[in-house]
């Protein structure tokens, strides 16, 4: 399979966000507080740095939207990154983070590249050349009944103080397991058919861009909560291998 340039650069700077990650990973680190109260590590800042440095060598032209150093540059070939998602396990030492590294290019998410260099996976796809998870190609699960379905939650603050939390009570006592791998892990999964379905209520973008890609390119599908199309302002997720995602979405919104 022919990489294009863009996936090409992107899995280079995944690279370079790896070896710096590794270098400082189980170091005492200072830890700060971002203005939403997030934590922030002179490893995140180091590894937006390295992946946003190969990037600007390779598509000089494109903007950048960084976790740490924010938004710059053209809006319409825009690259999402957030260098360590998952900061919280990474400042606690077990390795539930990853690097994410998406492409917005004419009003879409054209690649994505999310790489957990600790736990080991790395994933990646872009538009019309399928998914690839650790040099496979993997495909979401034929799963089609609820009764027989595996779940993944993460973020889910939001919809627990909401009205719809009675309806993702009556999903879980539905389906047939209900787990939390979170951040990028259950995405990996729902796209290699581990899983059939990940909810999430509480995002960002940068969290989120990269696996957009890699899931629909899976053969899954991959919303907000409400079904909506993922736009740079989302900020919930359905993610399902698109057989259950009609069905899934029904019942939180009824």
């Amino acid at each position: 399979m022919g990489h294009s340039k863009e996936l090409q650069a992107a899995l280079a700077a995944a690279d370079a966000a790896a070896a710096v990650i590794r270098a400082f990973y189980g170091r005492a680190l200072s830890v700060q507080r971002k203005a939403d109260q997030s934590p922030v590590t002179e490893a995140d800042v180091a590894a937006e740095k390295a992946i946003r440095a190969v990037l600007a060598e390779h598509f000089p032209q494109y903007g950048f939207y960084g976790e740490e150093t924010g938004q710059y540059g053209s809006k319409d070939c825009l690259w999402l990154v957030d260098p360590i998602d998952g900061t919280k396990a990474f400042v606690r030492g077990y390795p539930f983070f990853s690097t994410q590294i998406a492409l917005w290019r004419d009003g879409r998410l054209q690649l994505g590249v999310s790489s957990a260099p600790l736990y080991g996976d790395l994933a990646f796809a872009e538009r019309g050349q399928g998914a690839w998870l650790n040099g496979q190609r993997v495909t979401v699960s034929a799963v089609a009944e609820i009764e027989s379905a595996a779940l993944s939650a993460g973020n889910l603050k939001s919809l627990a103080s909401g009205a719809g939390w009675l309806n993702y009570g009556s999903l879980v006592a539905r389906v047939n397991r209900i787990r939390g791998y979170g951040d990028f892990l259950h995405y990996h999964l729902l796209a290699a058919g581990k899983i059939d379905a990940v909810i999430e209520s509480d995002v960002n973008i940068l969290d989120i861009a990269a696996l957009v890609t890699i899931v629909e390119e899976a053969g899954g599908q991959f919303t907000s909560l409400t079904g909506a199309p993922i736009d740079l302002t989302s900020t919930s997720v359905l993610a399902t291998n698109a057989i259950l995602h009609a069905t899934i979405q029904n019942t939180l919104t009824d």
